[in-house]
């Protein structure tokens, strides 16, 4: 959530910033914030100029009772102050709720040096890896794509259509168990070579949690929910759409010893998105499911360091693609692709051969204290005074994507596919997956 008192030093500058993301359902209805702003402050010094006539008044009846005096005018002219009080009070209430909605309408800004742009097309590429150069060397052959490859290695999107509708695909086999390598594998270096702590985080939680982390009310028609029990008495619940949402929200409502500090944390899990593939795009494969798994690095650092925590962050993510020996570009996103929460963001895209083009695999963002302020998590700082944290997150990596990445970049022409070197402990030792 943005500060409030930014848009009160300088509301111009704010609208600027978000109108830098060319998105019109990021723009603050500017009329409607000055109004209610405005309001405020009048009910704020009528609510300091009714206390002060209060507290005159108060003495007031104190003087006249130490004289003998009759108080009872005065004690109406209190009780007529209190209601007056009452009222302002309530409508003050009123206002600071409405202004928290917008607030929480309302994306990140994003930093300076994040590049301008409306869509995708903006977005600015910083680099390229492929083994033994940048770019990606041609297979030889004509590439399959990973559906025809996979679904003699058990790869199986009828019987998933089947189970639960579009969008849904089942493993089998070869395939599922390299799904589970895959994940194993991950883990395993962002916990024994990054310094990550692992978890097993719920994958339902409660709408304040979503809240915390930006997904809600925003992106509430991009989600799954649930009701307890089905009990509609019951308050809704949500499935997560990554682990960013439980790990983050670790360190909600608490202040931390600088001491704790960074908190770096990862966990495997399900994603469910009900948004999956708007408009027809990537009806086909894996690419883009109501389900699918994904590693999650989250990091929860002071101020000062968040951006040095990104940096890490995308090297990490780029060390997971080096060692199964996939090609990637990494692109700085512009302020009109960046995500809700995100002030910047870099995306590695890897390289699909059946595609012809990259594809994202991976997002790093430092969201500085957008979370932290709507958790409400903070840390002590040199002063001993609260201050937010901030929060960073990216994926490390979707395991879908990137057993898709495995399929297409290390298929043979028989139809075969080997395995890097690095993720056969994971498999057994086996080298290769046949038809």
């Amino acid at each position: 959530m943005i500060d409030i008192n930014l848009l009160r030093r300088d509301l111009d500058a704010v609208v600027a910033q978000l109108q830098r993301r060319k998105n019109p359902q990021s723009f603050l209805d500017v009329a409607r914030y000055s109004a209610l702003e405005g309001e405020r402050k009048q009910l704020q010094t009528q609510t300091e100029q009714l206390q002060a006539q209060r507290n005159a008044l108060s003495k007031q009846i104190g003087q006249i009772k130490s004289q003998g005096g009759d108080t009872a005018a005065v004690m109406t002219q209190v009780a007529g102050l209190a209601d007056q009080l009452k009222a302002g009070a309530d409508r003050l209430e009123a206002i600071q709720a409405e202004l928290q909605a917008m607030l929480m309408l309302l994306p990140n800004l994003p930093q300076p040096g994040v590049p301008d742009g409306a869509d995708e097309h903006g977005n600015v590429e910083v680099r390229r890896w492929a083994p033994g150069g940048t770019d990606p060397a041609p297979l030889g052959f004509k590439p399959q794509d990973h559906v025809d490859l996979g679904a003699s290695l058990g790869l199986d999107f009828e019987t998933g259509a089947l189970l639960s509708g579009s969008r849904f695909s089942l493993l089998r086999g070869q395939v599922a168990r390299l799904h589970r390598a895959l994940a194993q594998f991950m883990l395993d270096v962002h916990t024994l070579e990054h310094g990550y702590t692992e978890c097993y985080t719920p994958y339902i939680v409660n709408r304040e949690v979503l809240e915390g982390t930006g997904q809600l009310p925003k992106l509430r028609e991009d989600m799954f929910w649930v009701t307890r029990g089905g009990s509609e008495d019951q308050p809704e619940q949500y499935l997560i759409p990554t682990s960013e949402v439980p790990l983050t929200n670790t360190v909600r409502e608490q202040i931390l010893d600088p001491a704790q500090l960074p908190i770096k944390l990862t966990a495997h899990s399900p994603c469910f998105r009900s948004e999956a593939g708007s408009g027809g795009r990537d009806i086909r494969g894996l690419i883009r499911q109501h389900q699918f798994d994904k590693v999650e690095m989250v990091q929860i650092v002071q101020p000062e360091h968040s951006d040095a925590a990104l940096q890490e962050m995308v090297g990490h993510a780029e060390a997971i693609l080096k060692k199964l020996e996939l090609p990637y570009r990494l692109l700085a996103l512009c302020t009109g692709d960046m995500g809700f929460a995100a002030a910047r963001t870099y995306d590695l895209e890897v390289w699909l051969p059946a595609q012809d083009t990259y594809r994202e695999i991976s997002s790093c963002s430092n969201c500085e204290a957008f979370q932290s302020r709507r958790m409400q998590a903070r840390y002590r700082n040199a002063q001993g005074k609260p201050e937010l944290l901030h929060t960073l997150n990216g994926s490390g990596l979707a395991v879908g994507r990137t057993l898709v990445a495995v399929l297409e970049n290390h298929q043979r022409a028989d139809g075969s596919v080997r395995i890097p070197a690095a993720l056969q402990p994971y498999m057994g030792g086996v080298a290769e997956l046949r038809p």
